[in-house]
């Protein structure tokens, strides 16, 4: 099993009787031993369903799945990989009940999050809404609920907020909903209060991996102390200076408390590095060197010293785009870069893509903007996966509201209004409310008519969708469904232009074709449910919809450079990178009000976190790197003079090799290409003279 692991990997693939901590520094192969651990666990008698690995995404879930079955075969559809979030919607199903949860809940997205606060706090700003949302969201990530938000709060601002956030939870309990963060906070609450549901958990769990670890953060931290009880058999695999998400609750914290709560902790780092060249990672070093250490290690490569790292500084935004255009080109000319996606431009912020976008299209090279909209964040997308919802749940009151309305169907907006002051008159939802003997006391029989033939034809297609089964019975009813509500003429008579309307109509097509092959098996199920390939019933697939964030991974095929944020690069890599954008304000990046300059301890937090932003962008390069920043950057509708990042200086990087002009290369690449040709056509016009 430990055949291609290096000693350190073997010491943590083999360590299987108690706590481990793996120390995975950037591209050490923390995949490979997670996997080989699955391996080496079921070999020694594990059995594969005891087994949990738990990650943060969906595309790490599926990639660790196809690894695991390459591995073990069969037996890798037993194991539970999944995210935290799939966890706890595995967890809820099975015994939420308990905490008043029916099994069919919904998952609320944000979006909906934001119009039910917007109701709750009695506003119609979408801007004070998500205020609140970001608020709510670190008080259920800190495990606090809205009477202990309330008991804290330190200004009238947190005190109205946690006075919306108790409306709020009074709603979602009414709606049988709950938003992402109580797939976190609900599970831990189960196991907390109820010590059956905690034995239950424990004993089905022999084994629980954790992936990127340094991205926990507190709530996080304790459901997986529940979930393994005093035996505390574990492996959590992370990196401290790869730790980039403080700002959504992840906390360093939870690396730290790991000898504390767990004695006998073994520790392993791996600190051979297989993605990059010794110049790259020495200057990922130098970096991150400044940063206090938790756990102190450093990066080494055995792929041979490579390129020097370039400083490419400026004169402007759009001269840094002409000459990152050029320094891709030289590459290429060179041969060192065959494809287009040999390459990635990474930044600090999404606005900057702009300007690398125009330079592109100027120079005719495709490309994609990654971390874009997803699939499931377009409008018709939202719609049909709505109507899903409600199939699963008719007391979702916001997909009640999108699927009544969407298409329209003659039921206004007075009569939708009647029948929600009537339903929180009686805490019933709007479906149930519908079918209420005493609704004809507020609604002209008409109205009521509208509204029951859209409850009973919610009711047949919620009845046929639990029986239809496999792939072709799928795709012939959700067909049948679209056309029956008359979807594609809405999408046409919603759009003036006749092209963004048949591109939304394919979207609704593919969105058909990938949910058919989920009720045939085809898929393996991203929600992280891994009974694989199995048929399934299309209310079935419709359960799991909320927790999908990416349709296919149609992108990773296309042949085109990648422009990112640093925090969307992150578990990537390419062959050439353009750190671009490395001025002081940007990276590390300054908010306007941060410490009015005071160098105070949240100061010094931030700035950790920025180095360790910058030590993450420089490790997704294997090959080559260069680090540009300009003179001027455009800040608001004016330019301000700009600094080099300090980081750029950290990385000390040998002073007569780095400086690089893009431009000066290819054009001496292209004078040396013209040099040859013409060497070759006087050659050529020898020969024939001398026949």
């Amino acid at each position: 099993m430990s055949a291609g692991l290096n000693l350190a990997q073997q010491e943590a693939v083999n360590y299987m009787h108690g706590p481990c901590l793996v120390l995975a520094g950037a591209g050490s192969g923390k995949t490979r031993v997670i996997t080989h651990k699955i391996a080496r666990l079921i070999q020694a008698g594990l059995e594969a369903k005891r087994i949990a690995a738990i990650t943060f995404t969906n595309k790490a879930a599926a990639e660790m799945r196809e690894r695991a079955k390459s591995l073990v075969g069969r037996e890798a559809k037993e194991v539970l990989i999944c995210t935290f979030h799939a966890l706890g919607v595995r967890m809820m199903r099975q015994d939420g009940t308990a905490l008043g949860l029916k099994p069919q809940f919904s998952i609320l997205d944000s979006d909906d999050v934001t119009s039910i606060l917007k109701d709750a706090g009695g506003t119609t700003d979408a801007a004070t809404a998500r205020q609140w949302q970001w608020a709510i969201s670190a008080w259920k990530n800190a495990g606090l609920n809205a009477a202990q938000a309330l008991a804290q709060a330190k200004d009238d601002n947190e005190r109205i907020t946690a006075k919306v956030m108790e409306r709020y939870e009074e709603r979602l309990t009414a709606y049988q909903s709950v938003d992402f963060d109580d797939l976190i906070g609900m599970p831990l609450r189960l196991l907390r209060d109820f010590p059956e549901v905690r034995e239950k958990w424990q004993k089905a769990l022999g084994h629980v991996l954790v992936d990127e670890y340094q991205d926990t953060n507190a709530t996080q931290y304790e459901l997986l102390k529940l979930l393994l009880g005093e035996r505390g058999r574990f492996t959590a695999v992370g990196d401290d200076d790869q730790s980039i998400y403080g700002w959504r609750g992840a906390t360093l914290d939870n690396l730290r408390k790991l000898p504390q709560d767990y004695p006998t902790l073994k520790v392993v780092k791996l600190e051979q590095n297989y993605r990059s060249t010794s110049a790259i990672l020495r200057a990922a070093n130098n970096v991150i060197q400044p940063n206090p250490k938790l756990f102190p290690k450093t990066l080494f490569s055995e792929l041979g010293e490579g390129e020097p790292v370039r400083v490419v500084d400026c004169d402007s935004e759009e001269h840094e785009a002409e000459r990152m255009v050029a320094r891709i080109q030289s590459i290429r000319a060179n041969g060192a870069g065959k494809d287009w996606k040999d390459f990635a431009v990474l930044y600090r912020a999404n606005h900057q893509a702009r300007v690398f976008e125009q330079a592109l299209r100027k120079a005719q090279i495709p490309y994609k903007v990654s971390g874009g909209q997803s699939f499931f964040d377009r409008a018709e997308i939202r719609d049909l996966c709505g109507w899903l919802r409600l199939w699963v749940n008719n007391d979702d009151d916001p997909a009640f509201l999108r699927s009544v309305t969407t298409p329209k169907r003659g039921i206004g907006h007075q009569t939708l209004q009647s029948l929600g002051t009537f339903a929180s008159q009686y805490k019933l939802s709007l479906f149930a409310a519908l079918f209420s003997p005493s609704l004809g006391s507020v609604l002209n029989a008409r109205a009521v008519g509208s509204l029951h033939e859209f409850g009973r034809y919610v009711n047949d297609l919620e009845f046929r969708a639990r029986h239809t089964v496999g792939a072709e019975d799928a795709k012939a009813f959700l067909l049948e469904w679209l056309k029956d509500i008359g979807y594609e003429k809405h999408l046409y008579d919603g759009e003036d232009n006749e092209k963004v309307a048949a591109a939304r109509w394919t979207n609704v097509l593919d969105f058909i074709d990938w949910m058919s092959a989920r009720c045939g098996g085809e898929i393996d199920d991203t929600a992280g449910v891994t009974l694989a390939t199995e048929r399934k019933t299309l209310l079935e697939v419709a359960q799991t919809i909320a927790l999908l964030s990416t349709i296919s991974e149609r992108e990773k095929d296309q042949n085109v450079v990648t422009l990112s944020t640093l925090h969307a690069s992150k578990g990537l890599e390419w062959p050439h990178v353009v750190l671009a954008g490395c001025v002081e304000g940007m990276l590390p990046f300054k908010p306007e009000d941060a410490d009015g300059g005071a160098v105070t301890e949240s100061f010094v937090q931030r700035l950790q976190e920025e180095r360790r932003l910058m030590y993450v962008g420089i490790t997704r390069a294997q090959r080559s790197l260069a680090v540009s920043w300009s003179k001027k950057r455009k800040k608001g509708r004016e330019m301000v003079p700009a600094q080099p990042s300090r980081f750029i200086a950290e990385m000390a990087l040998d002073k007569t090799t780095v400086k690089e002009d893009p431009r000066e290369k290819l054009k001496a690449l292209r004078a040396e290409f013209a040099k040859k040709s013409a060497d070759a056509a006087a050659a050529a016009a020898a020969a024939s003279g001398a026949a």
